[in-house]
């Protein structure tokens, strides 16, 4: 099967659904506003590779995570690095969950994990602590290999103004195609779910040497999680993080501008106390570099849920998700569309059935027919 497939974004999903479709022997064309790859939320935002332990309140994120993480280190070894010392804790007083429900969700989640002694571990006011095995995401070289591998696929600051559907193909750019898959969570077409647009601010830290990754769960509380970068870390909290909530990216791409120092130093204040409630050698061990501000695409709710959902308007595939070891899911969800033809937007197909049956009662009539002439004969 042979298709020319555009794709709108080329964050991880975008790349990803895009290398995947070249090798398959697609025609791929894709179109990023900016000047390289990963470079909105992709790659500005905390680096991890999810287990699944970050979402103790939602089953499907957690399924999805764990199972996309293992198809991620399989599928580009290189685009990760384990992360020695990754702590996972449960705040005494201010989480959603006790220690004992955390850790038989993530037991009955099949999610390997080692508890650890709260007190071996530079953290305060914790009523258990685990050891886990994520990894950390290398957003240059993967930048690097998606350029590569995309090669003349990849259309860099390329704006995407419409998108035209009409029968039989989709029309943008000046350029035909048998299908358009919008990979920019909303900012280009619509999305047929309740969503809300966030700004975000994230912080980076360089650390002392063997600074532990620190994540306190489960609830409006705070993350330290290194980068690619050896002793670089990244600073969010959930209360603090975000810098509005918005209906349309365009009021929250104006928020987004609106960002002044002083909004950052306020944010950076409470969020270096909230981490250094935890973990009093934070302000010792951590210097402030400087901050990153990206954007997010969430459904609304408070169940916590990220899971990959791909949404199809006649040959237009939208794509929703909260975490990039789900890419997988995207993937395996367009194709099972292409392969059926569900996605042809050719009208009703007529079954065979009904002309099968009668073909097998004609068949079955003329034997009859047959057997009763033989007996007219005896």
């Amino acid at each position: 099967m042979s298709a020319r497939i555009a794709v709108i974004g080329a964050g991880w999903y975008g790349c990803h659904i895009a290398t995947s479709l070249k090798a398959l022997g697609f025609e791929v064309s894709v179109y990023e506003r900016d000047h390289r790859v990963l470079n909105g939320a992709s790659g500005n935002n905390q680096f991890r590779l999810h287990l699944g332990f970050h979402y103790a309140r939602h089953h499907g994120t957690r399924v999805q995570s764990r199972e996309g993480f293992g198809r991620f280190v399989e599928r580009y070894p290189q685009l990760s690095r384990k992360v020695d010392d990754n702590i996972y804790a449960v705040p005494t007083e201010d989480s959603l969950l006790d220690f004992s429900t955390y850790k038989l969700i993530m037991t009955s989640s099949g999610i390997e994990f080692k508890e650890i002694d709260p007190a071996s571990t530079p953290l305060m006011h914790i009523s258990g602590a685990i050891l886990t095995e994520e990894r950390v995401l290398l957003i240059e070289r993967a930048r690097e290999y998606f350029t590569n591998t995309l090669g003349s696929a990849l259309n860099l600051n390329a704006t995407v103004d419409r998108v035209e559907q009409a029968p039989g193909h989709v029309s943008l750019c000046d350029s035909r195609f048998d299908y358009v898959i919008d990979a920019t969570w909303g900012h280009m077409l619509e999305v047929p779910a309740k969503v809300y647009y966030e700004p975000t601010l994230l912080l980076y830290y360089e650390t002392a040497e063997n600074c532990p990754a620190v994540t306190l769960v489960d609830g409006p509380l705070c993350s330290l999680y290194p980068t690619e970068e050896r002793r670089l870390f990244t600073l969010s909290s959930v209360p603090l993080t975000p810098l509005g909530r918005f209906e349309n990216p365009e009021a929250a791409f104006q928020a987004q501008q609106a960002v002044t120092e002083q909004i950052v130093e306020t944010k950076r204040g409470a969020m270096e106390a909230q981490m250094q409630h935890y973990m009093p050698s934070f302000g010792e061990i951590a210097r402030y570099v400087g901050p990153q501000i990206s954007m997010k695409t969430k459904p609304v709710g408070e169940h916590d849920d990220r899971m990959c959902r791909v949404y199809r308007n006649d040959r237009v595939f939208s794509i929703l998700s909260g975490k990039i070891d789900t890419v997988f899911f995207a993937l395996d969800r367009i194709l099972a569309a292409l392969e059926a033809g569900y996605a042809s937007g050719g009208g009703e197909v007529k079954s065979a059935l009904l002309g099968d049956i009668e073909n097998s009662r004609r068949r079955l009539a003329a034997g009859a027919s047959a057997r009763g002439s033989l007996e007219d004969c005896d």
